[in-house]
């Protein structure tokens, strides 16, 4: 019994505390599918329409086999994800099921809206070898400064493990979110650049002039 309760001490000392509080850290920062244009979502070779918007969702959810998206004339999926504004994108979660139809390779794609099956041949950004992952546990970290202004991503799922198809329940996006303030930024750079060049000329005139 002493043993036991040794045992169960150390653990909460050494992990418990940390489990405690980690799932709700963790839905935190995998919030960014609120993020997701969700209306302009794209997922192509998806085998019933709309079910590639459906693995977009809440941490909590990560595990529910409800929701999934499935391929269709092969093992490729191609998610075309617009973000309402940029986006740090830090770490992505890829979970399907502990079969053959896991996403076994991930190549990431930035800033190349309304991508085909024909643009991936082209050298992704980032590209992942995946292990199954049915529960949702393992994060793939982005080189951060590659994905530091993300407005649109593609995921492109280029092979599983073996199956004819491909079956995706969760992909969550870890990273951090700035609105977008295209306009405001364009006039105050506009304004300032353009500034100092009219008081140069203004001051250089005169000189001119003084010395003629």
């Amino acid at each position: 019994m002493s043993g036991h309760g040794h045992g169960h001490g150390g653990h909460s000392h050494g992990c418990g505390c940390e489990g405690e509080h980690e799932p709700a850290e963790r839905g935190l920062e995998y919030g960014l599918y609120r993020r997701i244009d969700i209306e302009k979502l794209q997922c192509l070779n998806e085998s019933r329409d709309g079910d590639g918007k459906l693995v977009f969702k809440a941490w909590d959810q990560r595990t529910d086999r409800e929701k999934f998206v499935e391929s269709d004339a092969d093992e490729e999926l191609l998610f075309n994800i617009p973000f309402t504004g940029s986006v740090k994108l830090k770490g992505i979660i890829i979970a399907g099921e502990d079969d053959e139809s896991h996403p076994a390779e991930m190549r990431l794609y930035k800033n190349i809206p309304h991508m085909s099956f024909d643009d991936t041949g082209r050298e992704p950004d980032q590209a992942f070898r995946l292990n199954r992952d049915p529960l949702a546990e393992l994060e793939y970290p982005t080189k951060i400064a590659r994905f530091s202004n993300v407005e649109h991503l593609s995921i492109h799922i280029s092979r599983n493990f073996g199956s004819e198809s491909t079956r995706v329940y969760y992909i969550g996006l870890r990273g951090e979110f700035t609105e977008a303030h295209r306009h405001e930024v364009t006039i105050c750079n506009y304004e300032a650049a353009a500034n100092p060049a009219d008081h140069k000329v203004d001051t250089i005139t005169p000189q001119t002039h003084f010395i003629s």
